[in-house]
């Protein structure tokens, strides 16, 4: 949630966003913006949604939850439903179980790679497309960078929800050995995707549970906070000749494909 302050930042100050890459809920996030949705829109789903809205609870050696509920909660959501439709380009990344290698999704329907993006492991069930089982994209890419780059960016602005795992006394329960496992293990990752950001974000996240859909409005604010305070250096981008900007457009009420250069 803390994305959509980003976002709400980068738009009040017409700051132009040509291409997006997601990772987890990022890819969720990205995925609804670059579909047509306002930042108004962005908003009130966010204040709308809890953790039953796009899971539930199921017996599996797989995991405890399923996010199969996320398919209705994207076709309520989205204005459109393939990366051929988007009004800004996406790329939604995932990792495959088997080879551990990462995925990048560019075309065909959004929905399942999302979903696959989203499968944290040990809470969501993988998500199997096209034959392969597929789970969160943060054991590939933490923060996708480098698969920006790769869809051609010039300048990457990176959001990074840090992991804020507990230094001191036992876990409470499974979630947070998991959690504090992956926080570590992105923490130690970093390097690999922070040679491809020109720009990091790091909105304060302390504080706020992984089930926290209540306090949206201060994950909205926290993301806010953040992009105003390096507002400077993006400017500085926009003031570069050498680098060709376009001024944001305001959003179509029916949003169409938009063939825009990668900046």
């Amino acid at each position: 949630m803390a994305h959509i302050g980003v976002l709400k930042v980068l738009e009040q100050e017409g700051i132009p966003i040509r291409i997006v890459t997601g990772t987890s809920v990022g890819a969720l996030i990205g995925a609804s913006y670059c579909s047509g949705l306002s930042i108004e829109e962005l908003e009130k789903v966010a204040r709308s949604c809890r953790f039953t809205t796009f899971a539930r609870w199921t017996v599996s050696r797989y995991g405890f939850a399923s996010n199969d509920r996320m398919v209705s909660f994207l076709n309520r959501t989205l204005k459109v439903k393939t990366f051929e439709e988007l009004r800004i380009p996406l790329g939604v990344t995932a990792t495959d179980f088997n080879t551990g290698a990462g995925v990048v999704f560019h075309s065909g329907s959004i929905i399942d790679p999302v979903r696959a993006s989203c499968a944290y492991p040990g809470m969501f069930l993988p998500v199997n497309i096209r034959g392969r089982w597929l789970i969160d994209g943060m054991l590939s890419h933490p923060v996708p960078s480098q698969p920006l780059r790769e869809m051609g960016a010039d300048r990457v602005l990176a959001v990074h929800l840090k992991g804020q795992w507990s230094k001191d006394g036992a876990p409470r329960h499974l979630f947070d050995v998991i959690g504090q496992s992956f926080a570590i293990a992105q923490d130690q990752m970093s390097h690999l995707w922070r040679g491809a950001t020109d720009l990091l974000i790091e909105p304060d996240v302390s504080g706020f549970a992984y089930d926290d859909f209540k306090r949206a409005g201060e994950l909205i604010t926290a993301g806010e906070v953040a992009m105003r305070k390096a507002l400077p250096e993006v400017r500085k981008w926009l003031e570069t000749p050498e680098v060709s900007l376009a001024a944001v457009k305001p959003r179509p009420a029916a949003p169409h494909p938009a063939p825009m250069p990668a900046d």
